[in-house]
């Protein structure tokens, strides 16, 4: 019991220095940003560093990794330099450019205007059997038992799936369990609050458990009368 004093002082010291560290990112990404308004390209560069994978992962999981990810976000990069010196920094750049990225895909798909779905039969038996261990979508994390490669094939077959929700649910998702965004900063990006983003969250990831179950049970079903 001595050693919960420390324990708590040290705890408390590690949560102060992660929030120092925080603060200090946020200010040199400040600096940053009033440096590319002034037309440092090297200081936007910067920028697009520090961002580039994030925002892959966000577009590439709302279009589905189709081959037009790497254009959409070298659009959303294009667009957010040009628009630079409007930003009035009264939210992070990050979020800015985020909200940039994800109204070009959804102006993608009205573009393009159809909506991919994922149909039961892109699903092989082998698939579905595998899926029987579905990952909690909490965290992106798998059942026990499941090494990195497994959680990889999970997660491949779980962005199939994400094609059955509409694109702001899935982009919700995407931004929750790929991009690693919290509740709040998604509201941001999406200029909704809070509680509507963990209603939201919440109901999509429901439709998608229900959407692998139906199918699931659908394939036992089939399987059953062909024997």
């Amino acid at each position: 019991m001595r050693n919960v004093p420390k324990l708590e002082a040290e705890n408390r010291g590690a949560v102060l220095a992660d929030s120092t560290s925080k603060a200090a990112n946020a200010e040199a990404e400040r600096q940053l940003v009033r440096r590319a308004q002034t037309g440092d390209e090297i200081a936007y560069e910067s920028l697009v560093r520090i961002h580039h994978q994030r925002l892959l992962a966000v577009v590439g999981g709302i279009l589905r990794r189709n081959e037009d990810v790497e254009d959409v976000a070298q659009q959303a990069l294009v667009k957010a330099y040009f628009s630079l010196k409007r930003f009035d920094q009264r939210s992070a750049f990050g979020t800015w450019l985020y909200k940039i990225a994800v109204n070009e895909c959804w102006d993608y798909f009205r573009k393009k205007k159809v909506r991919p779905l994922v149909y039961e039969s892109s699903l092989s038996e082998d698939q579905l059997r595998q899926m029987e261990a579905t990952p909690d979508l909490r965290e992106g994390s798998a059942r026990e038992g499941g090494g990195a490669a497994r959680v990889t094939e999970q997660r491949d077959l779980l962005d199939r799936l994400l094609g059955e929700l509409d694109e702001k649910d899935r982009t919700m998702l995407v931004m929750k369990e790929v991009g690693g965004f919290t509740v709040e900063e998604i509201g941001d990006v999406l200029d909704l609050n809070v509680n509507t983003v963990k209603v939201r969250l919440f109901r999509a990831r429901g439709k998608l458990a229900e959407v692998y179950r139906r199918r699931l049970q659908g394939r036992r079903t089939t399987r059953s009368l062909n024997r």
